[in-house]
Order: structure tokens, then sequence, then C-alpha cells
């Protein structure tokens, strides 16, 4: 039987690596494709299996002037995090792998911290300064406060990037004269541009479907989706949320592919 690797290792001895693997992306993958055949149910209520189908749910959510605007709420929320996110986060990363800092790996862990912490602690935390700065259902409170969810993301990413990265390089540019401003920009940044490239879509991701902090500092005009779909759920059960879920998997879905799609030959 061909080899799986070149350690000669068969496809038959990791037939059970295969079998669990599989079973794994089957266990996280089916509850969420379930909601893929409920959002075109044609029921009042949320339907598995459909005994009916229809395209009323979409048509609900397209025609809805206040998920549209929630829409353009996420959209563009996540566009801006990724923007503000992405650049600070790859300097953190950039700053922490070249200082040789003694306590570097603590202050990684103290940037760390908003991925560590549970999200309620930090909405909790968010919304007490927000009412003070009067930052509470604005555009800006919301990428703030998801760009703090956001940078540790891209500095894992990033910071993976840089470990396999020979600083040695830059140093040559530097020695021939570059800046290190010039030398990260010319030398560094297009050899992990697909790193921060994903970083970048991880933070519009952390950002679009974020719903934690996002109850305790949106709202009104700057309602976020994934807040419409909690009050949709805790007001009555509005099938439309089944339409909006599959269109937020199939944009999450999308995105990762094309990301993955472009860095393959990276």
């Amino acid at each position: 039987m061909r080899s799986a690797t070149e350690t000669q290792i068969t496809h038959r001895a990791r037939l059970w690596l295969y079998t669990t693997a599989i079973l794994v992306m089957v266990f996280l993958v089916i509850p969420t494709l379930l909601v893929i055949p409920m959002s075109f149910s044609a029921s009042q209520y949320l339907e598995f299996p459909p005994s009916k189908w229809s395209l009323r749910w979409y048509e609900s959510y397209f025609n809805s002037k206040s998920w549209m605007d929630a829409t353009a709420t996420s959209l563009k929320a996540g566009v801006l995090t990724a923007l503000f996110a992405t650049p600070i986060a790859t300097m953190a990363a950039y700053g922490l792998h070249v200082a040789r800092l003694r306590h570097s790996n603590m202050l990684l862990m103290l940037l760390l911290t908003p991925i560590v912490i549970p999200n309620i602690l930090i909405g909790i935390g968010i919304f007490y300064v927000y009412v003070q700065l009067k930052l509470v259902n604005s555009m800006l409170g919301l990428v703030l406060a998801h760009s703090m969810l956001a940078i540790p993301v891209v500095m894992l990413v990033v910071g993976s990037a840089l470990k396999t990265f020979d600083l040695d390089q830059e140093l040559v540019a530097r020695s021939l004269g570059a800046s290190r401003i010039k030398a990260f920009w010319m030398v560094t940044l297009p050899q992990i541009k697909f790193s921060v490239i994903t970083g970048a879509v991880l933070a519009f991701l952390t950002s679009f479907d974020e719903i934690i902090v996002a109850l305790f500092v949106s709202g009104g005009p700057n309602s976020t989706l994934t807040r419409n779909m909690f009050n949709a759920l805790r007001d009555q059960v509005d099938p439309t949320i089944a339409a909006v879920s599959t269109l937020i998997v199939l944009v999450t879905t999308l995105l990762l592919v094309i990301t993955q799609y472009v860095g393959r030959d990276k």
C-alpha cells in the first residue's frame, strides 16, 4: 500500500487516525449544518426536517430594514476591527519577537488575557467604562471593544509566523542601510503576509460573530446582527434566524476557504 509520508507509514496504518479525525469533524460540523435545511422550512416555527420547503424566511430577512441595518453594522464593524486590530497586533507580535525581553513571556500572557477571561466579564467592564466615556451604542465603542478581543487572536497567528522567520535577513537589510521600518516592510512583511492576512480575516470574524460584548455596548442604530439574533430568540422563536445563521455560516466558510486558497502556495 502507498506510504502516507516519507517515513514509510502506510495509509492503512493511519486508518485509525483518519477515522478519529472524521468522527471529530462530524461531531463539530453537523450541529452547524442542521440549521441550513431548517432555514428553508415553510413552517411558522423552527422545524427539522422541514415538512414543506420555502424561501419565505430569506425573503423576510432581505425585506426587513432592521435585519439589513444590523447586517450593515456587523460588516462595517468587522472591517474596521480588522483594519484597526491587525496592524496593532502585528506590531505587538513583532516587538515581542525582536525585543528579547527578560519577561516577554509574561508580557505576552498579559496581552492574551482577553481570550482567557470570560467575555461576560469583559462585557460588564467595558460597559461601565463606556458609560463614563459615552461610547455605549456607538460604532467607535463597538470597534474598540471588538478590537480588544481580536488583537490577541492576530498576535498568535503572526507570532507563530515570526518564529519560523529568520531575522538575519532583516539584519542584512539594515546593515546595507535600510531603517528598521523599511527592513520590516521590504523583507519581513512579504514573508509573513499570509499570516497577517489570515489574522485580518480572523479579526473580522471575531467581530462579525461576537455576541456577548455586543449585548452590552451595541444597540439602537448600531445594533449588530448577532444582537438581533439574540433578541429574536428571546422575544419569540423567529425562523428568520435560521436563514441568518445559514448566511453567517456561508460567509465564514467562504472567507476561510478563500484565505486558504490564496495562501496555498505560500
